[in-house]
């Protein structure tokens, strides 16, 4: 095929005289103007889309290395059967790409980032890597997401039985869960309770991509990491604040009624649905891991 030089030059010559705004920090990653087309009805570049998936399965390689180390310590386990079954490095890995391959974990929640980018479902400003992560913009999407995701769960629980029975019940037959239980239940409760709060969430918060990808990354660890059957070295700090612990969401694991939030407890304190794990008899405090 001939190469049509004039058409070639030109396009090289505009590259050359693109400038990059002064101080923008993503300089020696994205080349500058290279994240969106032209017109605004053609694809968005997936670079951003493939950036913020490879962060979040990043975090979940951190999360479960993490884990491995962790069932082989001393620290305590939060209910006694959570240890029934001893530690087997053929069963961790089972179940770790047992979590990593829930339909209604990561591949639906794949799909919901898939399409939400690259059918531009998304404010303009996530797909605008200018400077790097925002973090009033990070806090304020953990917050909110936390605040719909604990309403949501809440109302899942008290709207419907028949609803509850088809959607978050599933996730309820784990009475005292584990780490990799975290995504396991159902599509309509990830819809309900993970995808609608995600979407409501980038809706109000206007953030560029890297706040975006931040908040993917520490949303899905941190909602992974409080199924862990053992405590963390954090949750005493974790607790002092309201922040959410493991132990937190055993109890609703264990009693149904209280501790409807993940991330944070302030929720549960507002509504008047918070009870502390310590309060809790049937919670197994002091037994240790083997």
């Amino acid at each position: 095929a001939r190469v049509d030089r004039s058409s070639m030059a030109s396009v090289l010559t505009e590259l050359a005289n693109t400038t990059r705004p002064a101080g923008s920090e993503s300089d020696i990653f994205i080349p500058y103007g290279w994240s969106f087309p032209e017109r605004p009805d053609e694809w968005p570049s997936p670079v951003g889309l493939a950036t913020g998936i490879f962060a979040v399965v990043v975090g979940q390689v951190i999360v479960i290395a993490y884990h491995w180390l962790h069932l082989r310590s001393q620290s305590r386990v939060i209910q006694e059967t959570a240890t029934d079954v001893p530690f087997n490095i053929q069963n961790f890995w089972r179940d770790a790409m047992g979590h990593i391959m829930q339909l209604e974990g990561f591949v639906l929640l794949g799909g919901y980032l898939c399409g939400t980018w690259m059918f531009r479902l998304m404010p303009s400003s996530y797909y605008s890597w200018e400077g790097g992560v925002n973090l009033f913009h990070l806090a304020a999407q953990l917050i909110l997401n936390d605040f719909l995701q604990t309403t949501m769960h809440l109302a899942e629980h008290k709207i419907s039985g028949w609803f509850y029975r088809h959607s978050h019940k599933p996730h309820h037959r784990f009475l005292s869960p584990k780490m990799f239980d975290a995504f396991n239940g159902s599509v309509s409760d990830t819809v309900c309770m993970i995808l609608l709060p995600l979407f409501i969430t980038a809706q109000t918060i206007h953030c560029n991509v890297w706040s975006y990808m931040a908040f993917g990354t520490i949303f899905s660890s941190w909602l992974t990491l409080i199924h862990s059957e053992m405590e963390h070295p954090w949750d005493p700090l974790f607790e002092k604040v309201g922040f959410g612990t493991a132990a937190d969401h055993h109890v609703h694991h264990k009693c149904f009624i209280y501790n409807f939030g993940h991330l944070f407890m302030w929720w549960d304190m507002l509504y008047g649905t918070y009870r502390r794990p310590r309060d809790v008899a049937s919670l197994n405090k002091p037994k240790k891991s083997s």
